[in-house]
C-alpha cells in the first residue's frame, strides 16, 4: 500500500489498526470458547468420577437370526384341501334319486336338467378312471380332476367308477363312496348313472358348474 501523502499514511494507519483490533477480537473469543469447553468436560468428568474399562467378558454377541418367512401360499393352499377335503362317512343314498337310473341333483336344480344330462344333452368333455384305485388314492384322484375340470371350464364330465364285480362278495364299494364323495363337492350340480353304452352302472356322467 503506497501513501502519497502525510493523509494517506494516517489512512493506512488506521485500517492497520482496525484490522489488528479485529484479530485481537477474534482471538479473544476462541480463547474465551476453548475455556469454556474445558470447563465443560472438566464439570463433567468431575460429576461421573472415575472411570475404568470394564474387564472383557469373554462373551460374543450374535446378531438374532431373522424370524422364518410366513410361508403364505402353503397356508393358502392348506385352507383350500380342508375346504375340498371330502368325508369318506357321507351318506348319500338318502339324496339320489332312484328310478330306471340312478340320478342326484342339487337343490334348486330343476328335474329337468337329470333328464337332459342323461339323454346326453352336454357333450362329456373328459373323463378319470378310478376303477383298481384304492379308496384313499381314488378320493384324492377324483378331486384333482373335479378341480382341474372347473378351472378349464369344464361342464360335463364321466367319472368310472367300476362295477365292483372284482370286490369281495361282489359288493361295489367305491361306486357308494364316488356318490358320497359327489354329493359334498360343491361344484357338482347334478349327476346321472351313466348309459349303457357309456358304462352303465360302472359310471357316472356329472354336470358341473360353469366356471
Amino acid at each position: 500500500m503506497k501513501a502519497n501523502s502525510l493523509r494517506d499514511l494516517q489512512a493506512i494507519r488506521q485500517q492497520v489498526a482496525e484490522r489488528e483490533r479485529v484479530a485481537r477480537e477474534q482471538a479473544e473469543k476462541r480463547a474465551l470458547e476453548q475455556k469454556r469447553l474445558e470447563a465443560e468436560r472438566s464439570l463433567f468428568e468431575r460429576a461421573a468420577g472415575k472411570v475404568e474399562r470394564l474387564p472383557a467378558h469373554g462373551r460374543v454377541h450374535h446378531v438374532p437370526e431373522p424370524p422364518a418367512p410366513i410361508p403364505a401360499q402353503r397356508q393358502l393352499d392348506d385352507q383350500r384341501v380342508l375346504r375340498e377335503s371330502i368325508s369318506d362317512e357321507f351318506d348319500a343314498s338318502t339324496l339320489l334319486e332312484v328310478d330306471d337310473a340312478m340320478s342326484f341333483r342339487r337343490p334348486g336344480i330343476g328335474i329337468d336338467v337329470a333328464r337332459k344330462l342323461r339323454r346326453g344333452h352336454w357333450s362329456i368333455q373328459s373323463e378319470i378312471d378310478l376303477h383298481g384305485l384304492r379308496r384313499d388314492d381314488a378320493r384324492e384322484a377324483l378331486s384333482a380332476f373335479l378341480r382341474d375340470a372347473v378351472r378349464q371350464g369344464l361342464r360335463c364330465v364321466r367319472v368310472v367308477h367300476g362295477k365292483g364285480l372284482g370286490s369281495p362278495g361282489k359288493t361295489p364299494v367305491l361306486k357308494g363312496k364316488v356318490h358320497g364323495w359327489l354329493v359334498q363337492k360343491s361344484e357338482v350340480l347334478a349327476f346321472v348313472q351313466a348309459r349303457g353304452d357309456e358304462g352303465g352302472a360302472g359310471a357316472v356322467v356329472v354336470l358341473l358348474k360353469p366356471a
